[in-house]
């Protein structure tokens, strides 16, 4: 994954916003880099999407600032943002291609520079037959390919993606997970709001967690799952393994076919990888040893219920 430049793009600087007796952002900061993947992670109802509609200037926060490449954020702005939002909006009743130039236009390109960059679109997800069908005619899969489209032909500087997988089989979310990419390649800041944490794990340059209004966790994904580290480390060999130690504890053990084994041990403060694997040499055969580094998934579920109001984290025990 290539490495984000440290300048921002777009930063939330103590924004707070309310509606009625809801609070839905109370004080949230961060920072997008340019040329980055930054992932905007929380439950639903977190706060997210109350935030994704100030950055696009749907609504305005109700204080605290935006700024977009240090300037405050204003309407002359919008011609450099691309969103695609959870909710889709296309005109179901308009053919494909003019529905893309009528947007295209909308952004401030010249309909024959729209016409250019939508037959490469069309092209390059290998939908060019549709493009004189009507929205409607298209499966979701497909709506969802040109919503995508939609987003991006303008060339914004920063994309900002809300469940961008969502209805598409593998094969087209792995196309599109690599349009992203290329994206980033070529320059653009993506914000991408998402439920599916292994496209976090493998994608995401930095993220942010959202819960209950709050920033909760932020940083790059490198060093935050450094961080939730546990000084676990998962071992599979061959032998019968004992672990009795004052420096050393088996969290989980499992015996496999033919005198395998498979393990999770904890070291005790003061202790190194290198003593566990002296121990575990002297007793049995060592086939692969191995850190424990928590995902991002473990890591989001065990921070929003680190942040969960006592009574709440209660009936979440019960249930699991």
């Amino acid at each position: 994954m290539q490495q984000a430049t440290s300048r921002p793009i777009l930063e939330a600087r103590d924004v707070h916003k309310h509606y009625a007796a809801h609070t839905a952002l109370d004080g949230v900061s961060l920072s997008v880099p340019e040329r980055s993947i930054f992932g905007l992670l929380g439950p639903n109802g977190a706060g997210k999407t109350s935030l994704i509609r100030i950055i696009t200037q749907i609504t305005g926060a109700d204080s605290g600032e935006i700024l977009f490449r240090g300037e405050k954020l204003n309407p002359s702005h919008i011609g450099q943002i691309g969103y695609l939002p959870e909710e889709r909006g296309l005109y179901k009743k308009m053919k494909v291609g003019e529905q893309l130039i009528y947007l295209a236009q909308l952004r401030g390109l010249s309909r024959s520079e729209a016409v250019a960059r939508i037959k490469k679109w069309l092209e390059r997800f290998d939908i060019k037959a549709w493009a004189d069908k009507n929205v409607e005619d298209l499966s979701k899969g497909m709506q969802q390919k040109v919503q995508f489209i939609a987003t991006v032909l303008h060339e914004p500087s920063l994309i900002i993606l809300d469940e961008p997988f969502s209805g598409f089989d593998p094969i087209n979310a792995n196309l599109i997970k690599d349009e992203i990419l290329r994206l980033k390649d070529e320059g653009a800041a993506i914000i991408f709001s998402t439920h599916r944490m292994e496209s976090v794990e493998e994608m995401c340059d930095s993220i942010a967690l959202i819960n209950r209004s709050h920033k909760v966790l932020d940083g790059p994904v490198k060093a935050i799952r450094n961080q939730f580290k546990t000084n676990a480390y998962e071992v599979e060999g061959q032998g019968r393994l004992m672990v009795v130690h004052p420096d050393f504890e088996v969290i989980e053990q499992k015996e496999r076919e033919n005198d395998h084994f498979y393990a999770r041990i904890q070291l005790h403060a003061g202790t190194t990888p290198n003593d566990l694997l002296r121990f575990l040499i002297g007793q049995v055969q060592v086939h692969s040893f191995q850190e424990q580094i928590p995902s991002i998934n473990e890591i989001f579920i065990r921070r929003v219920r680190e942040t969960m109001p006592e009574t709440l984290n209660e009936t979440a025990n019960a249930l699991l």
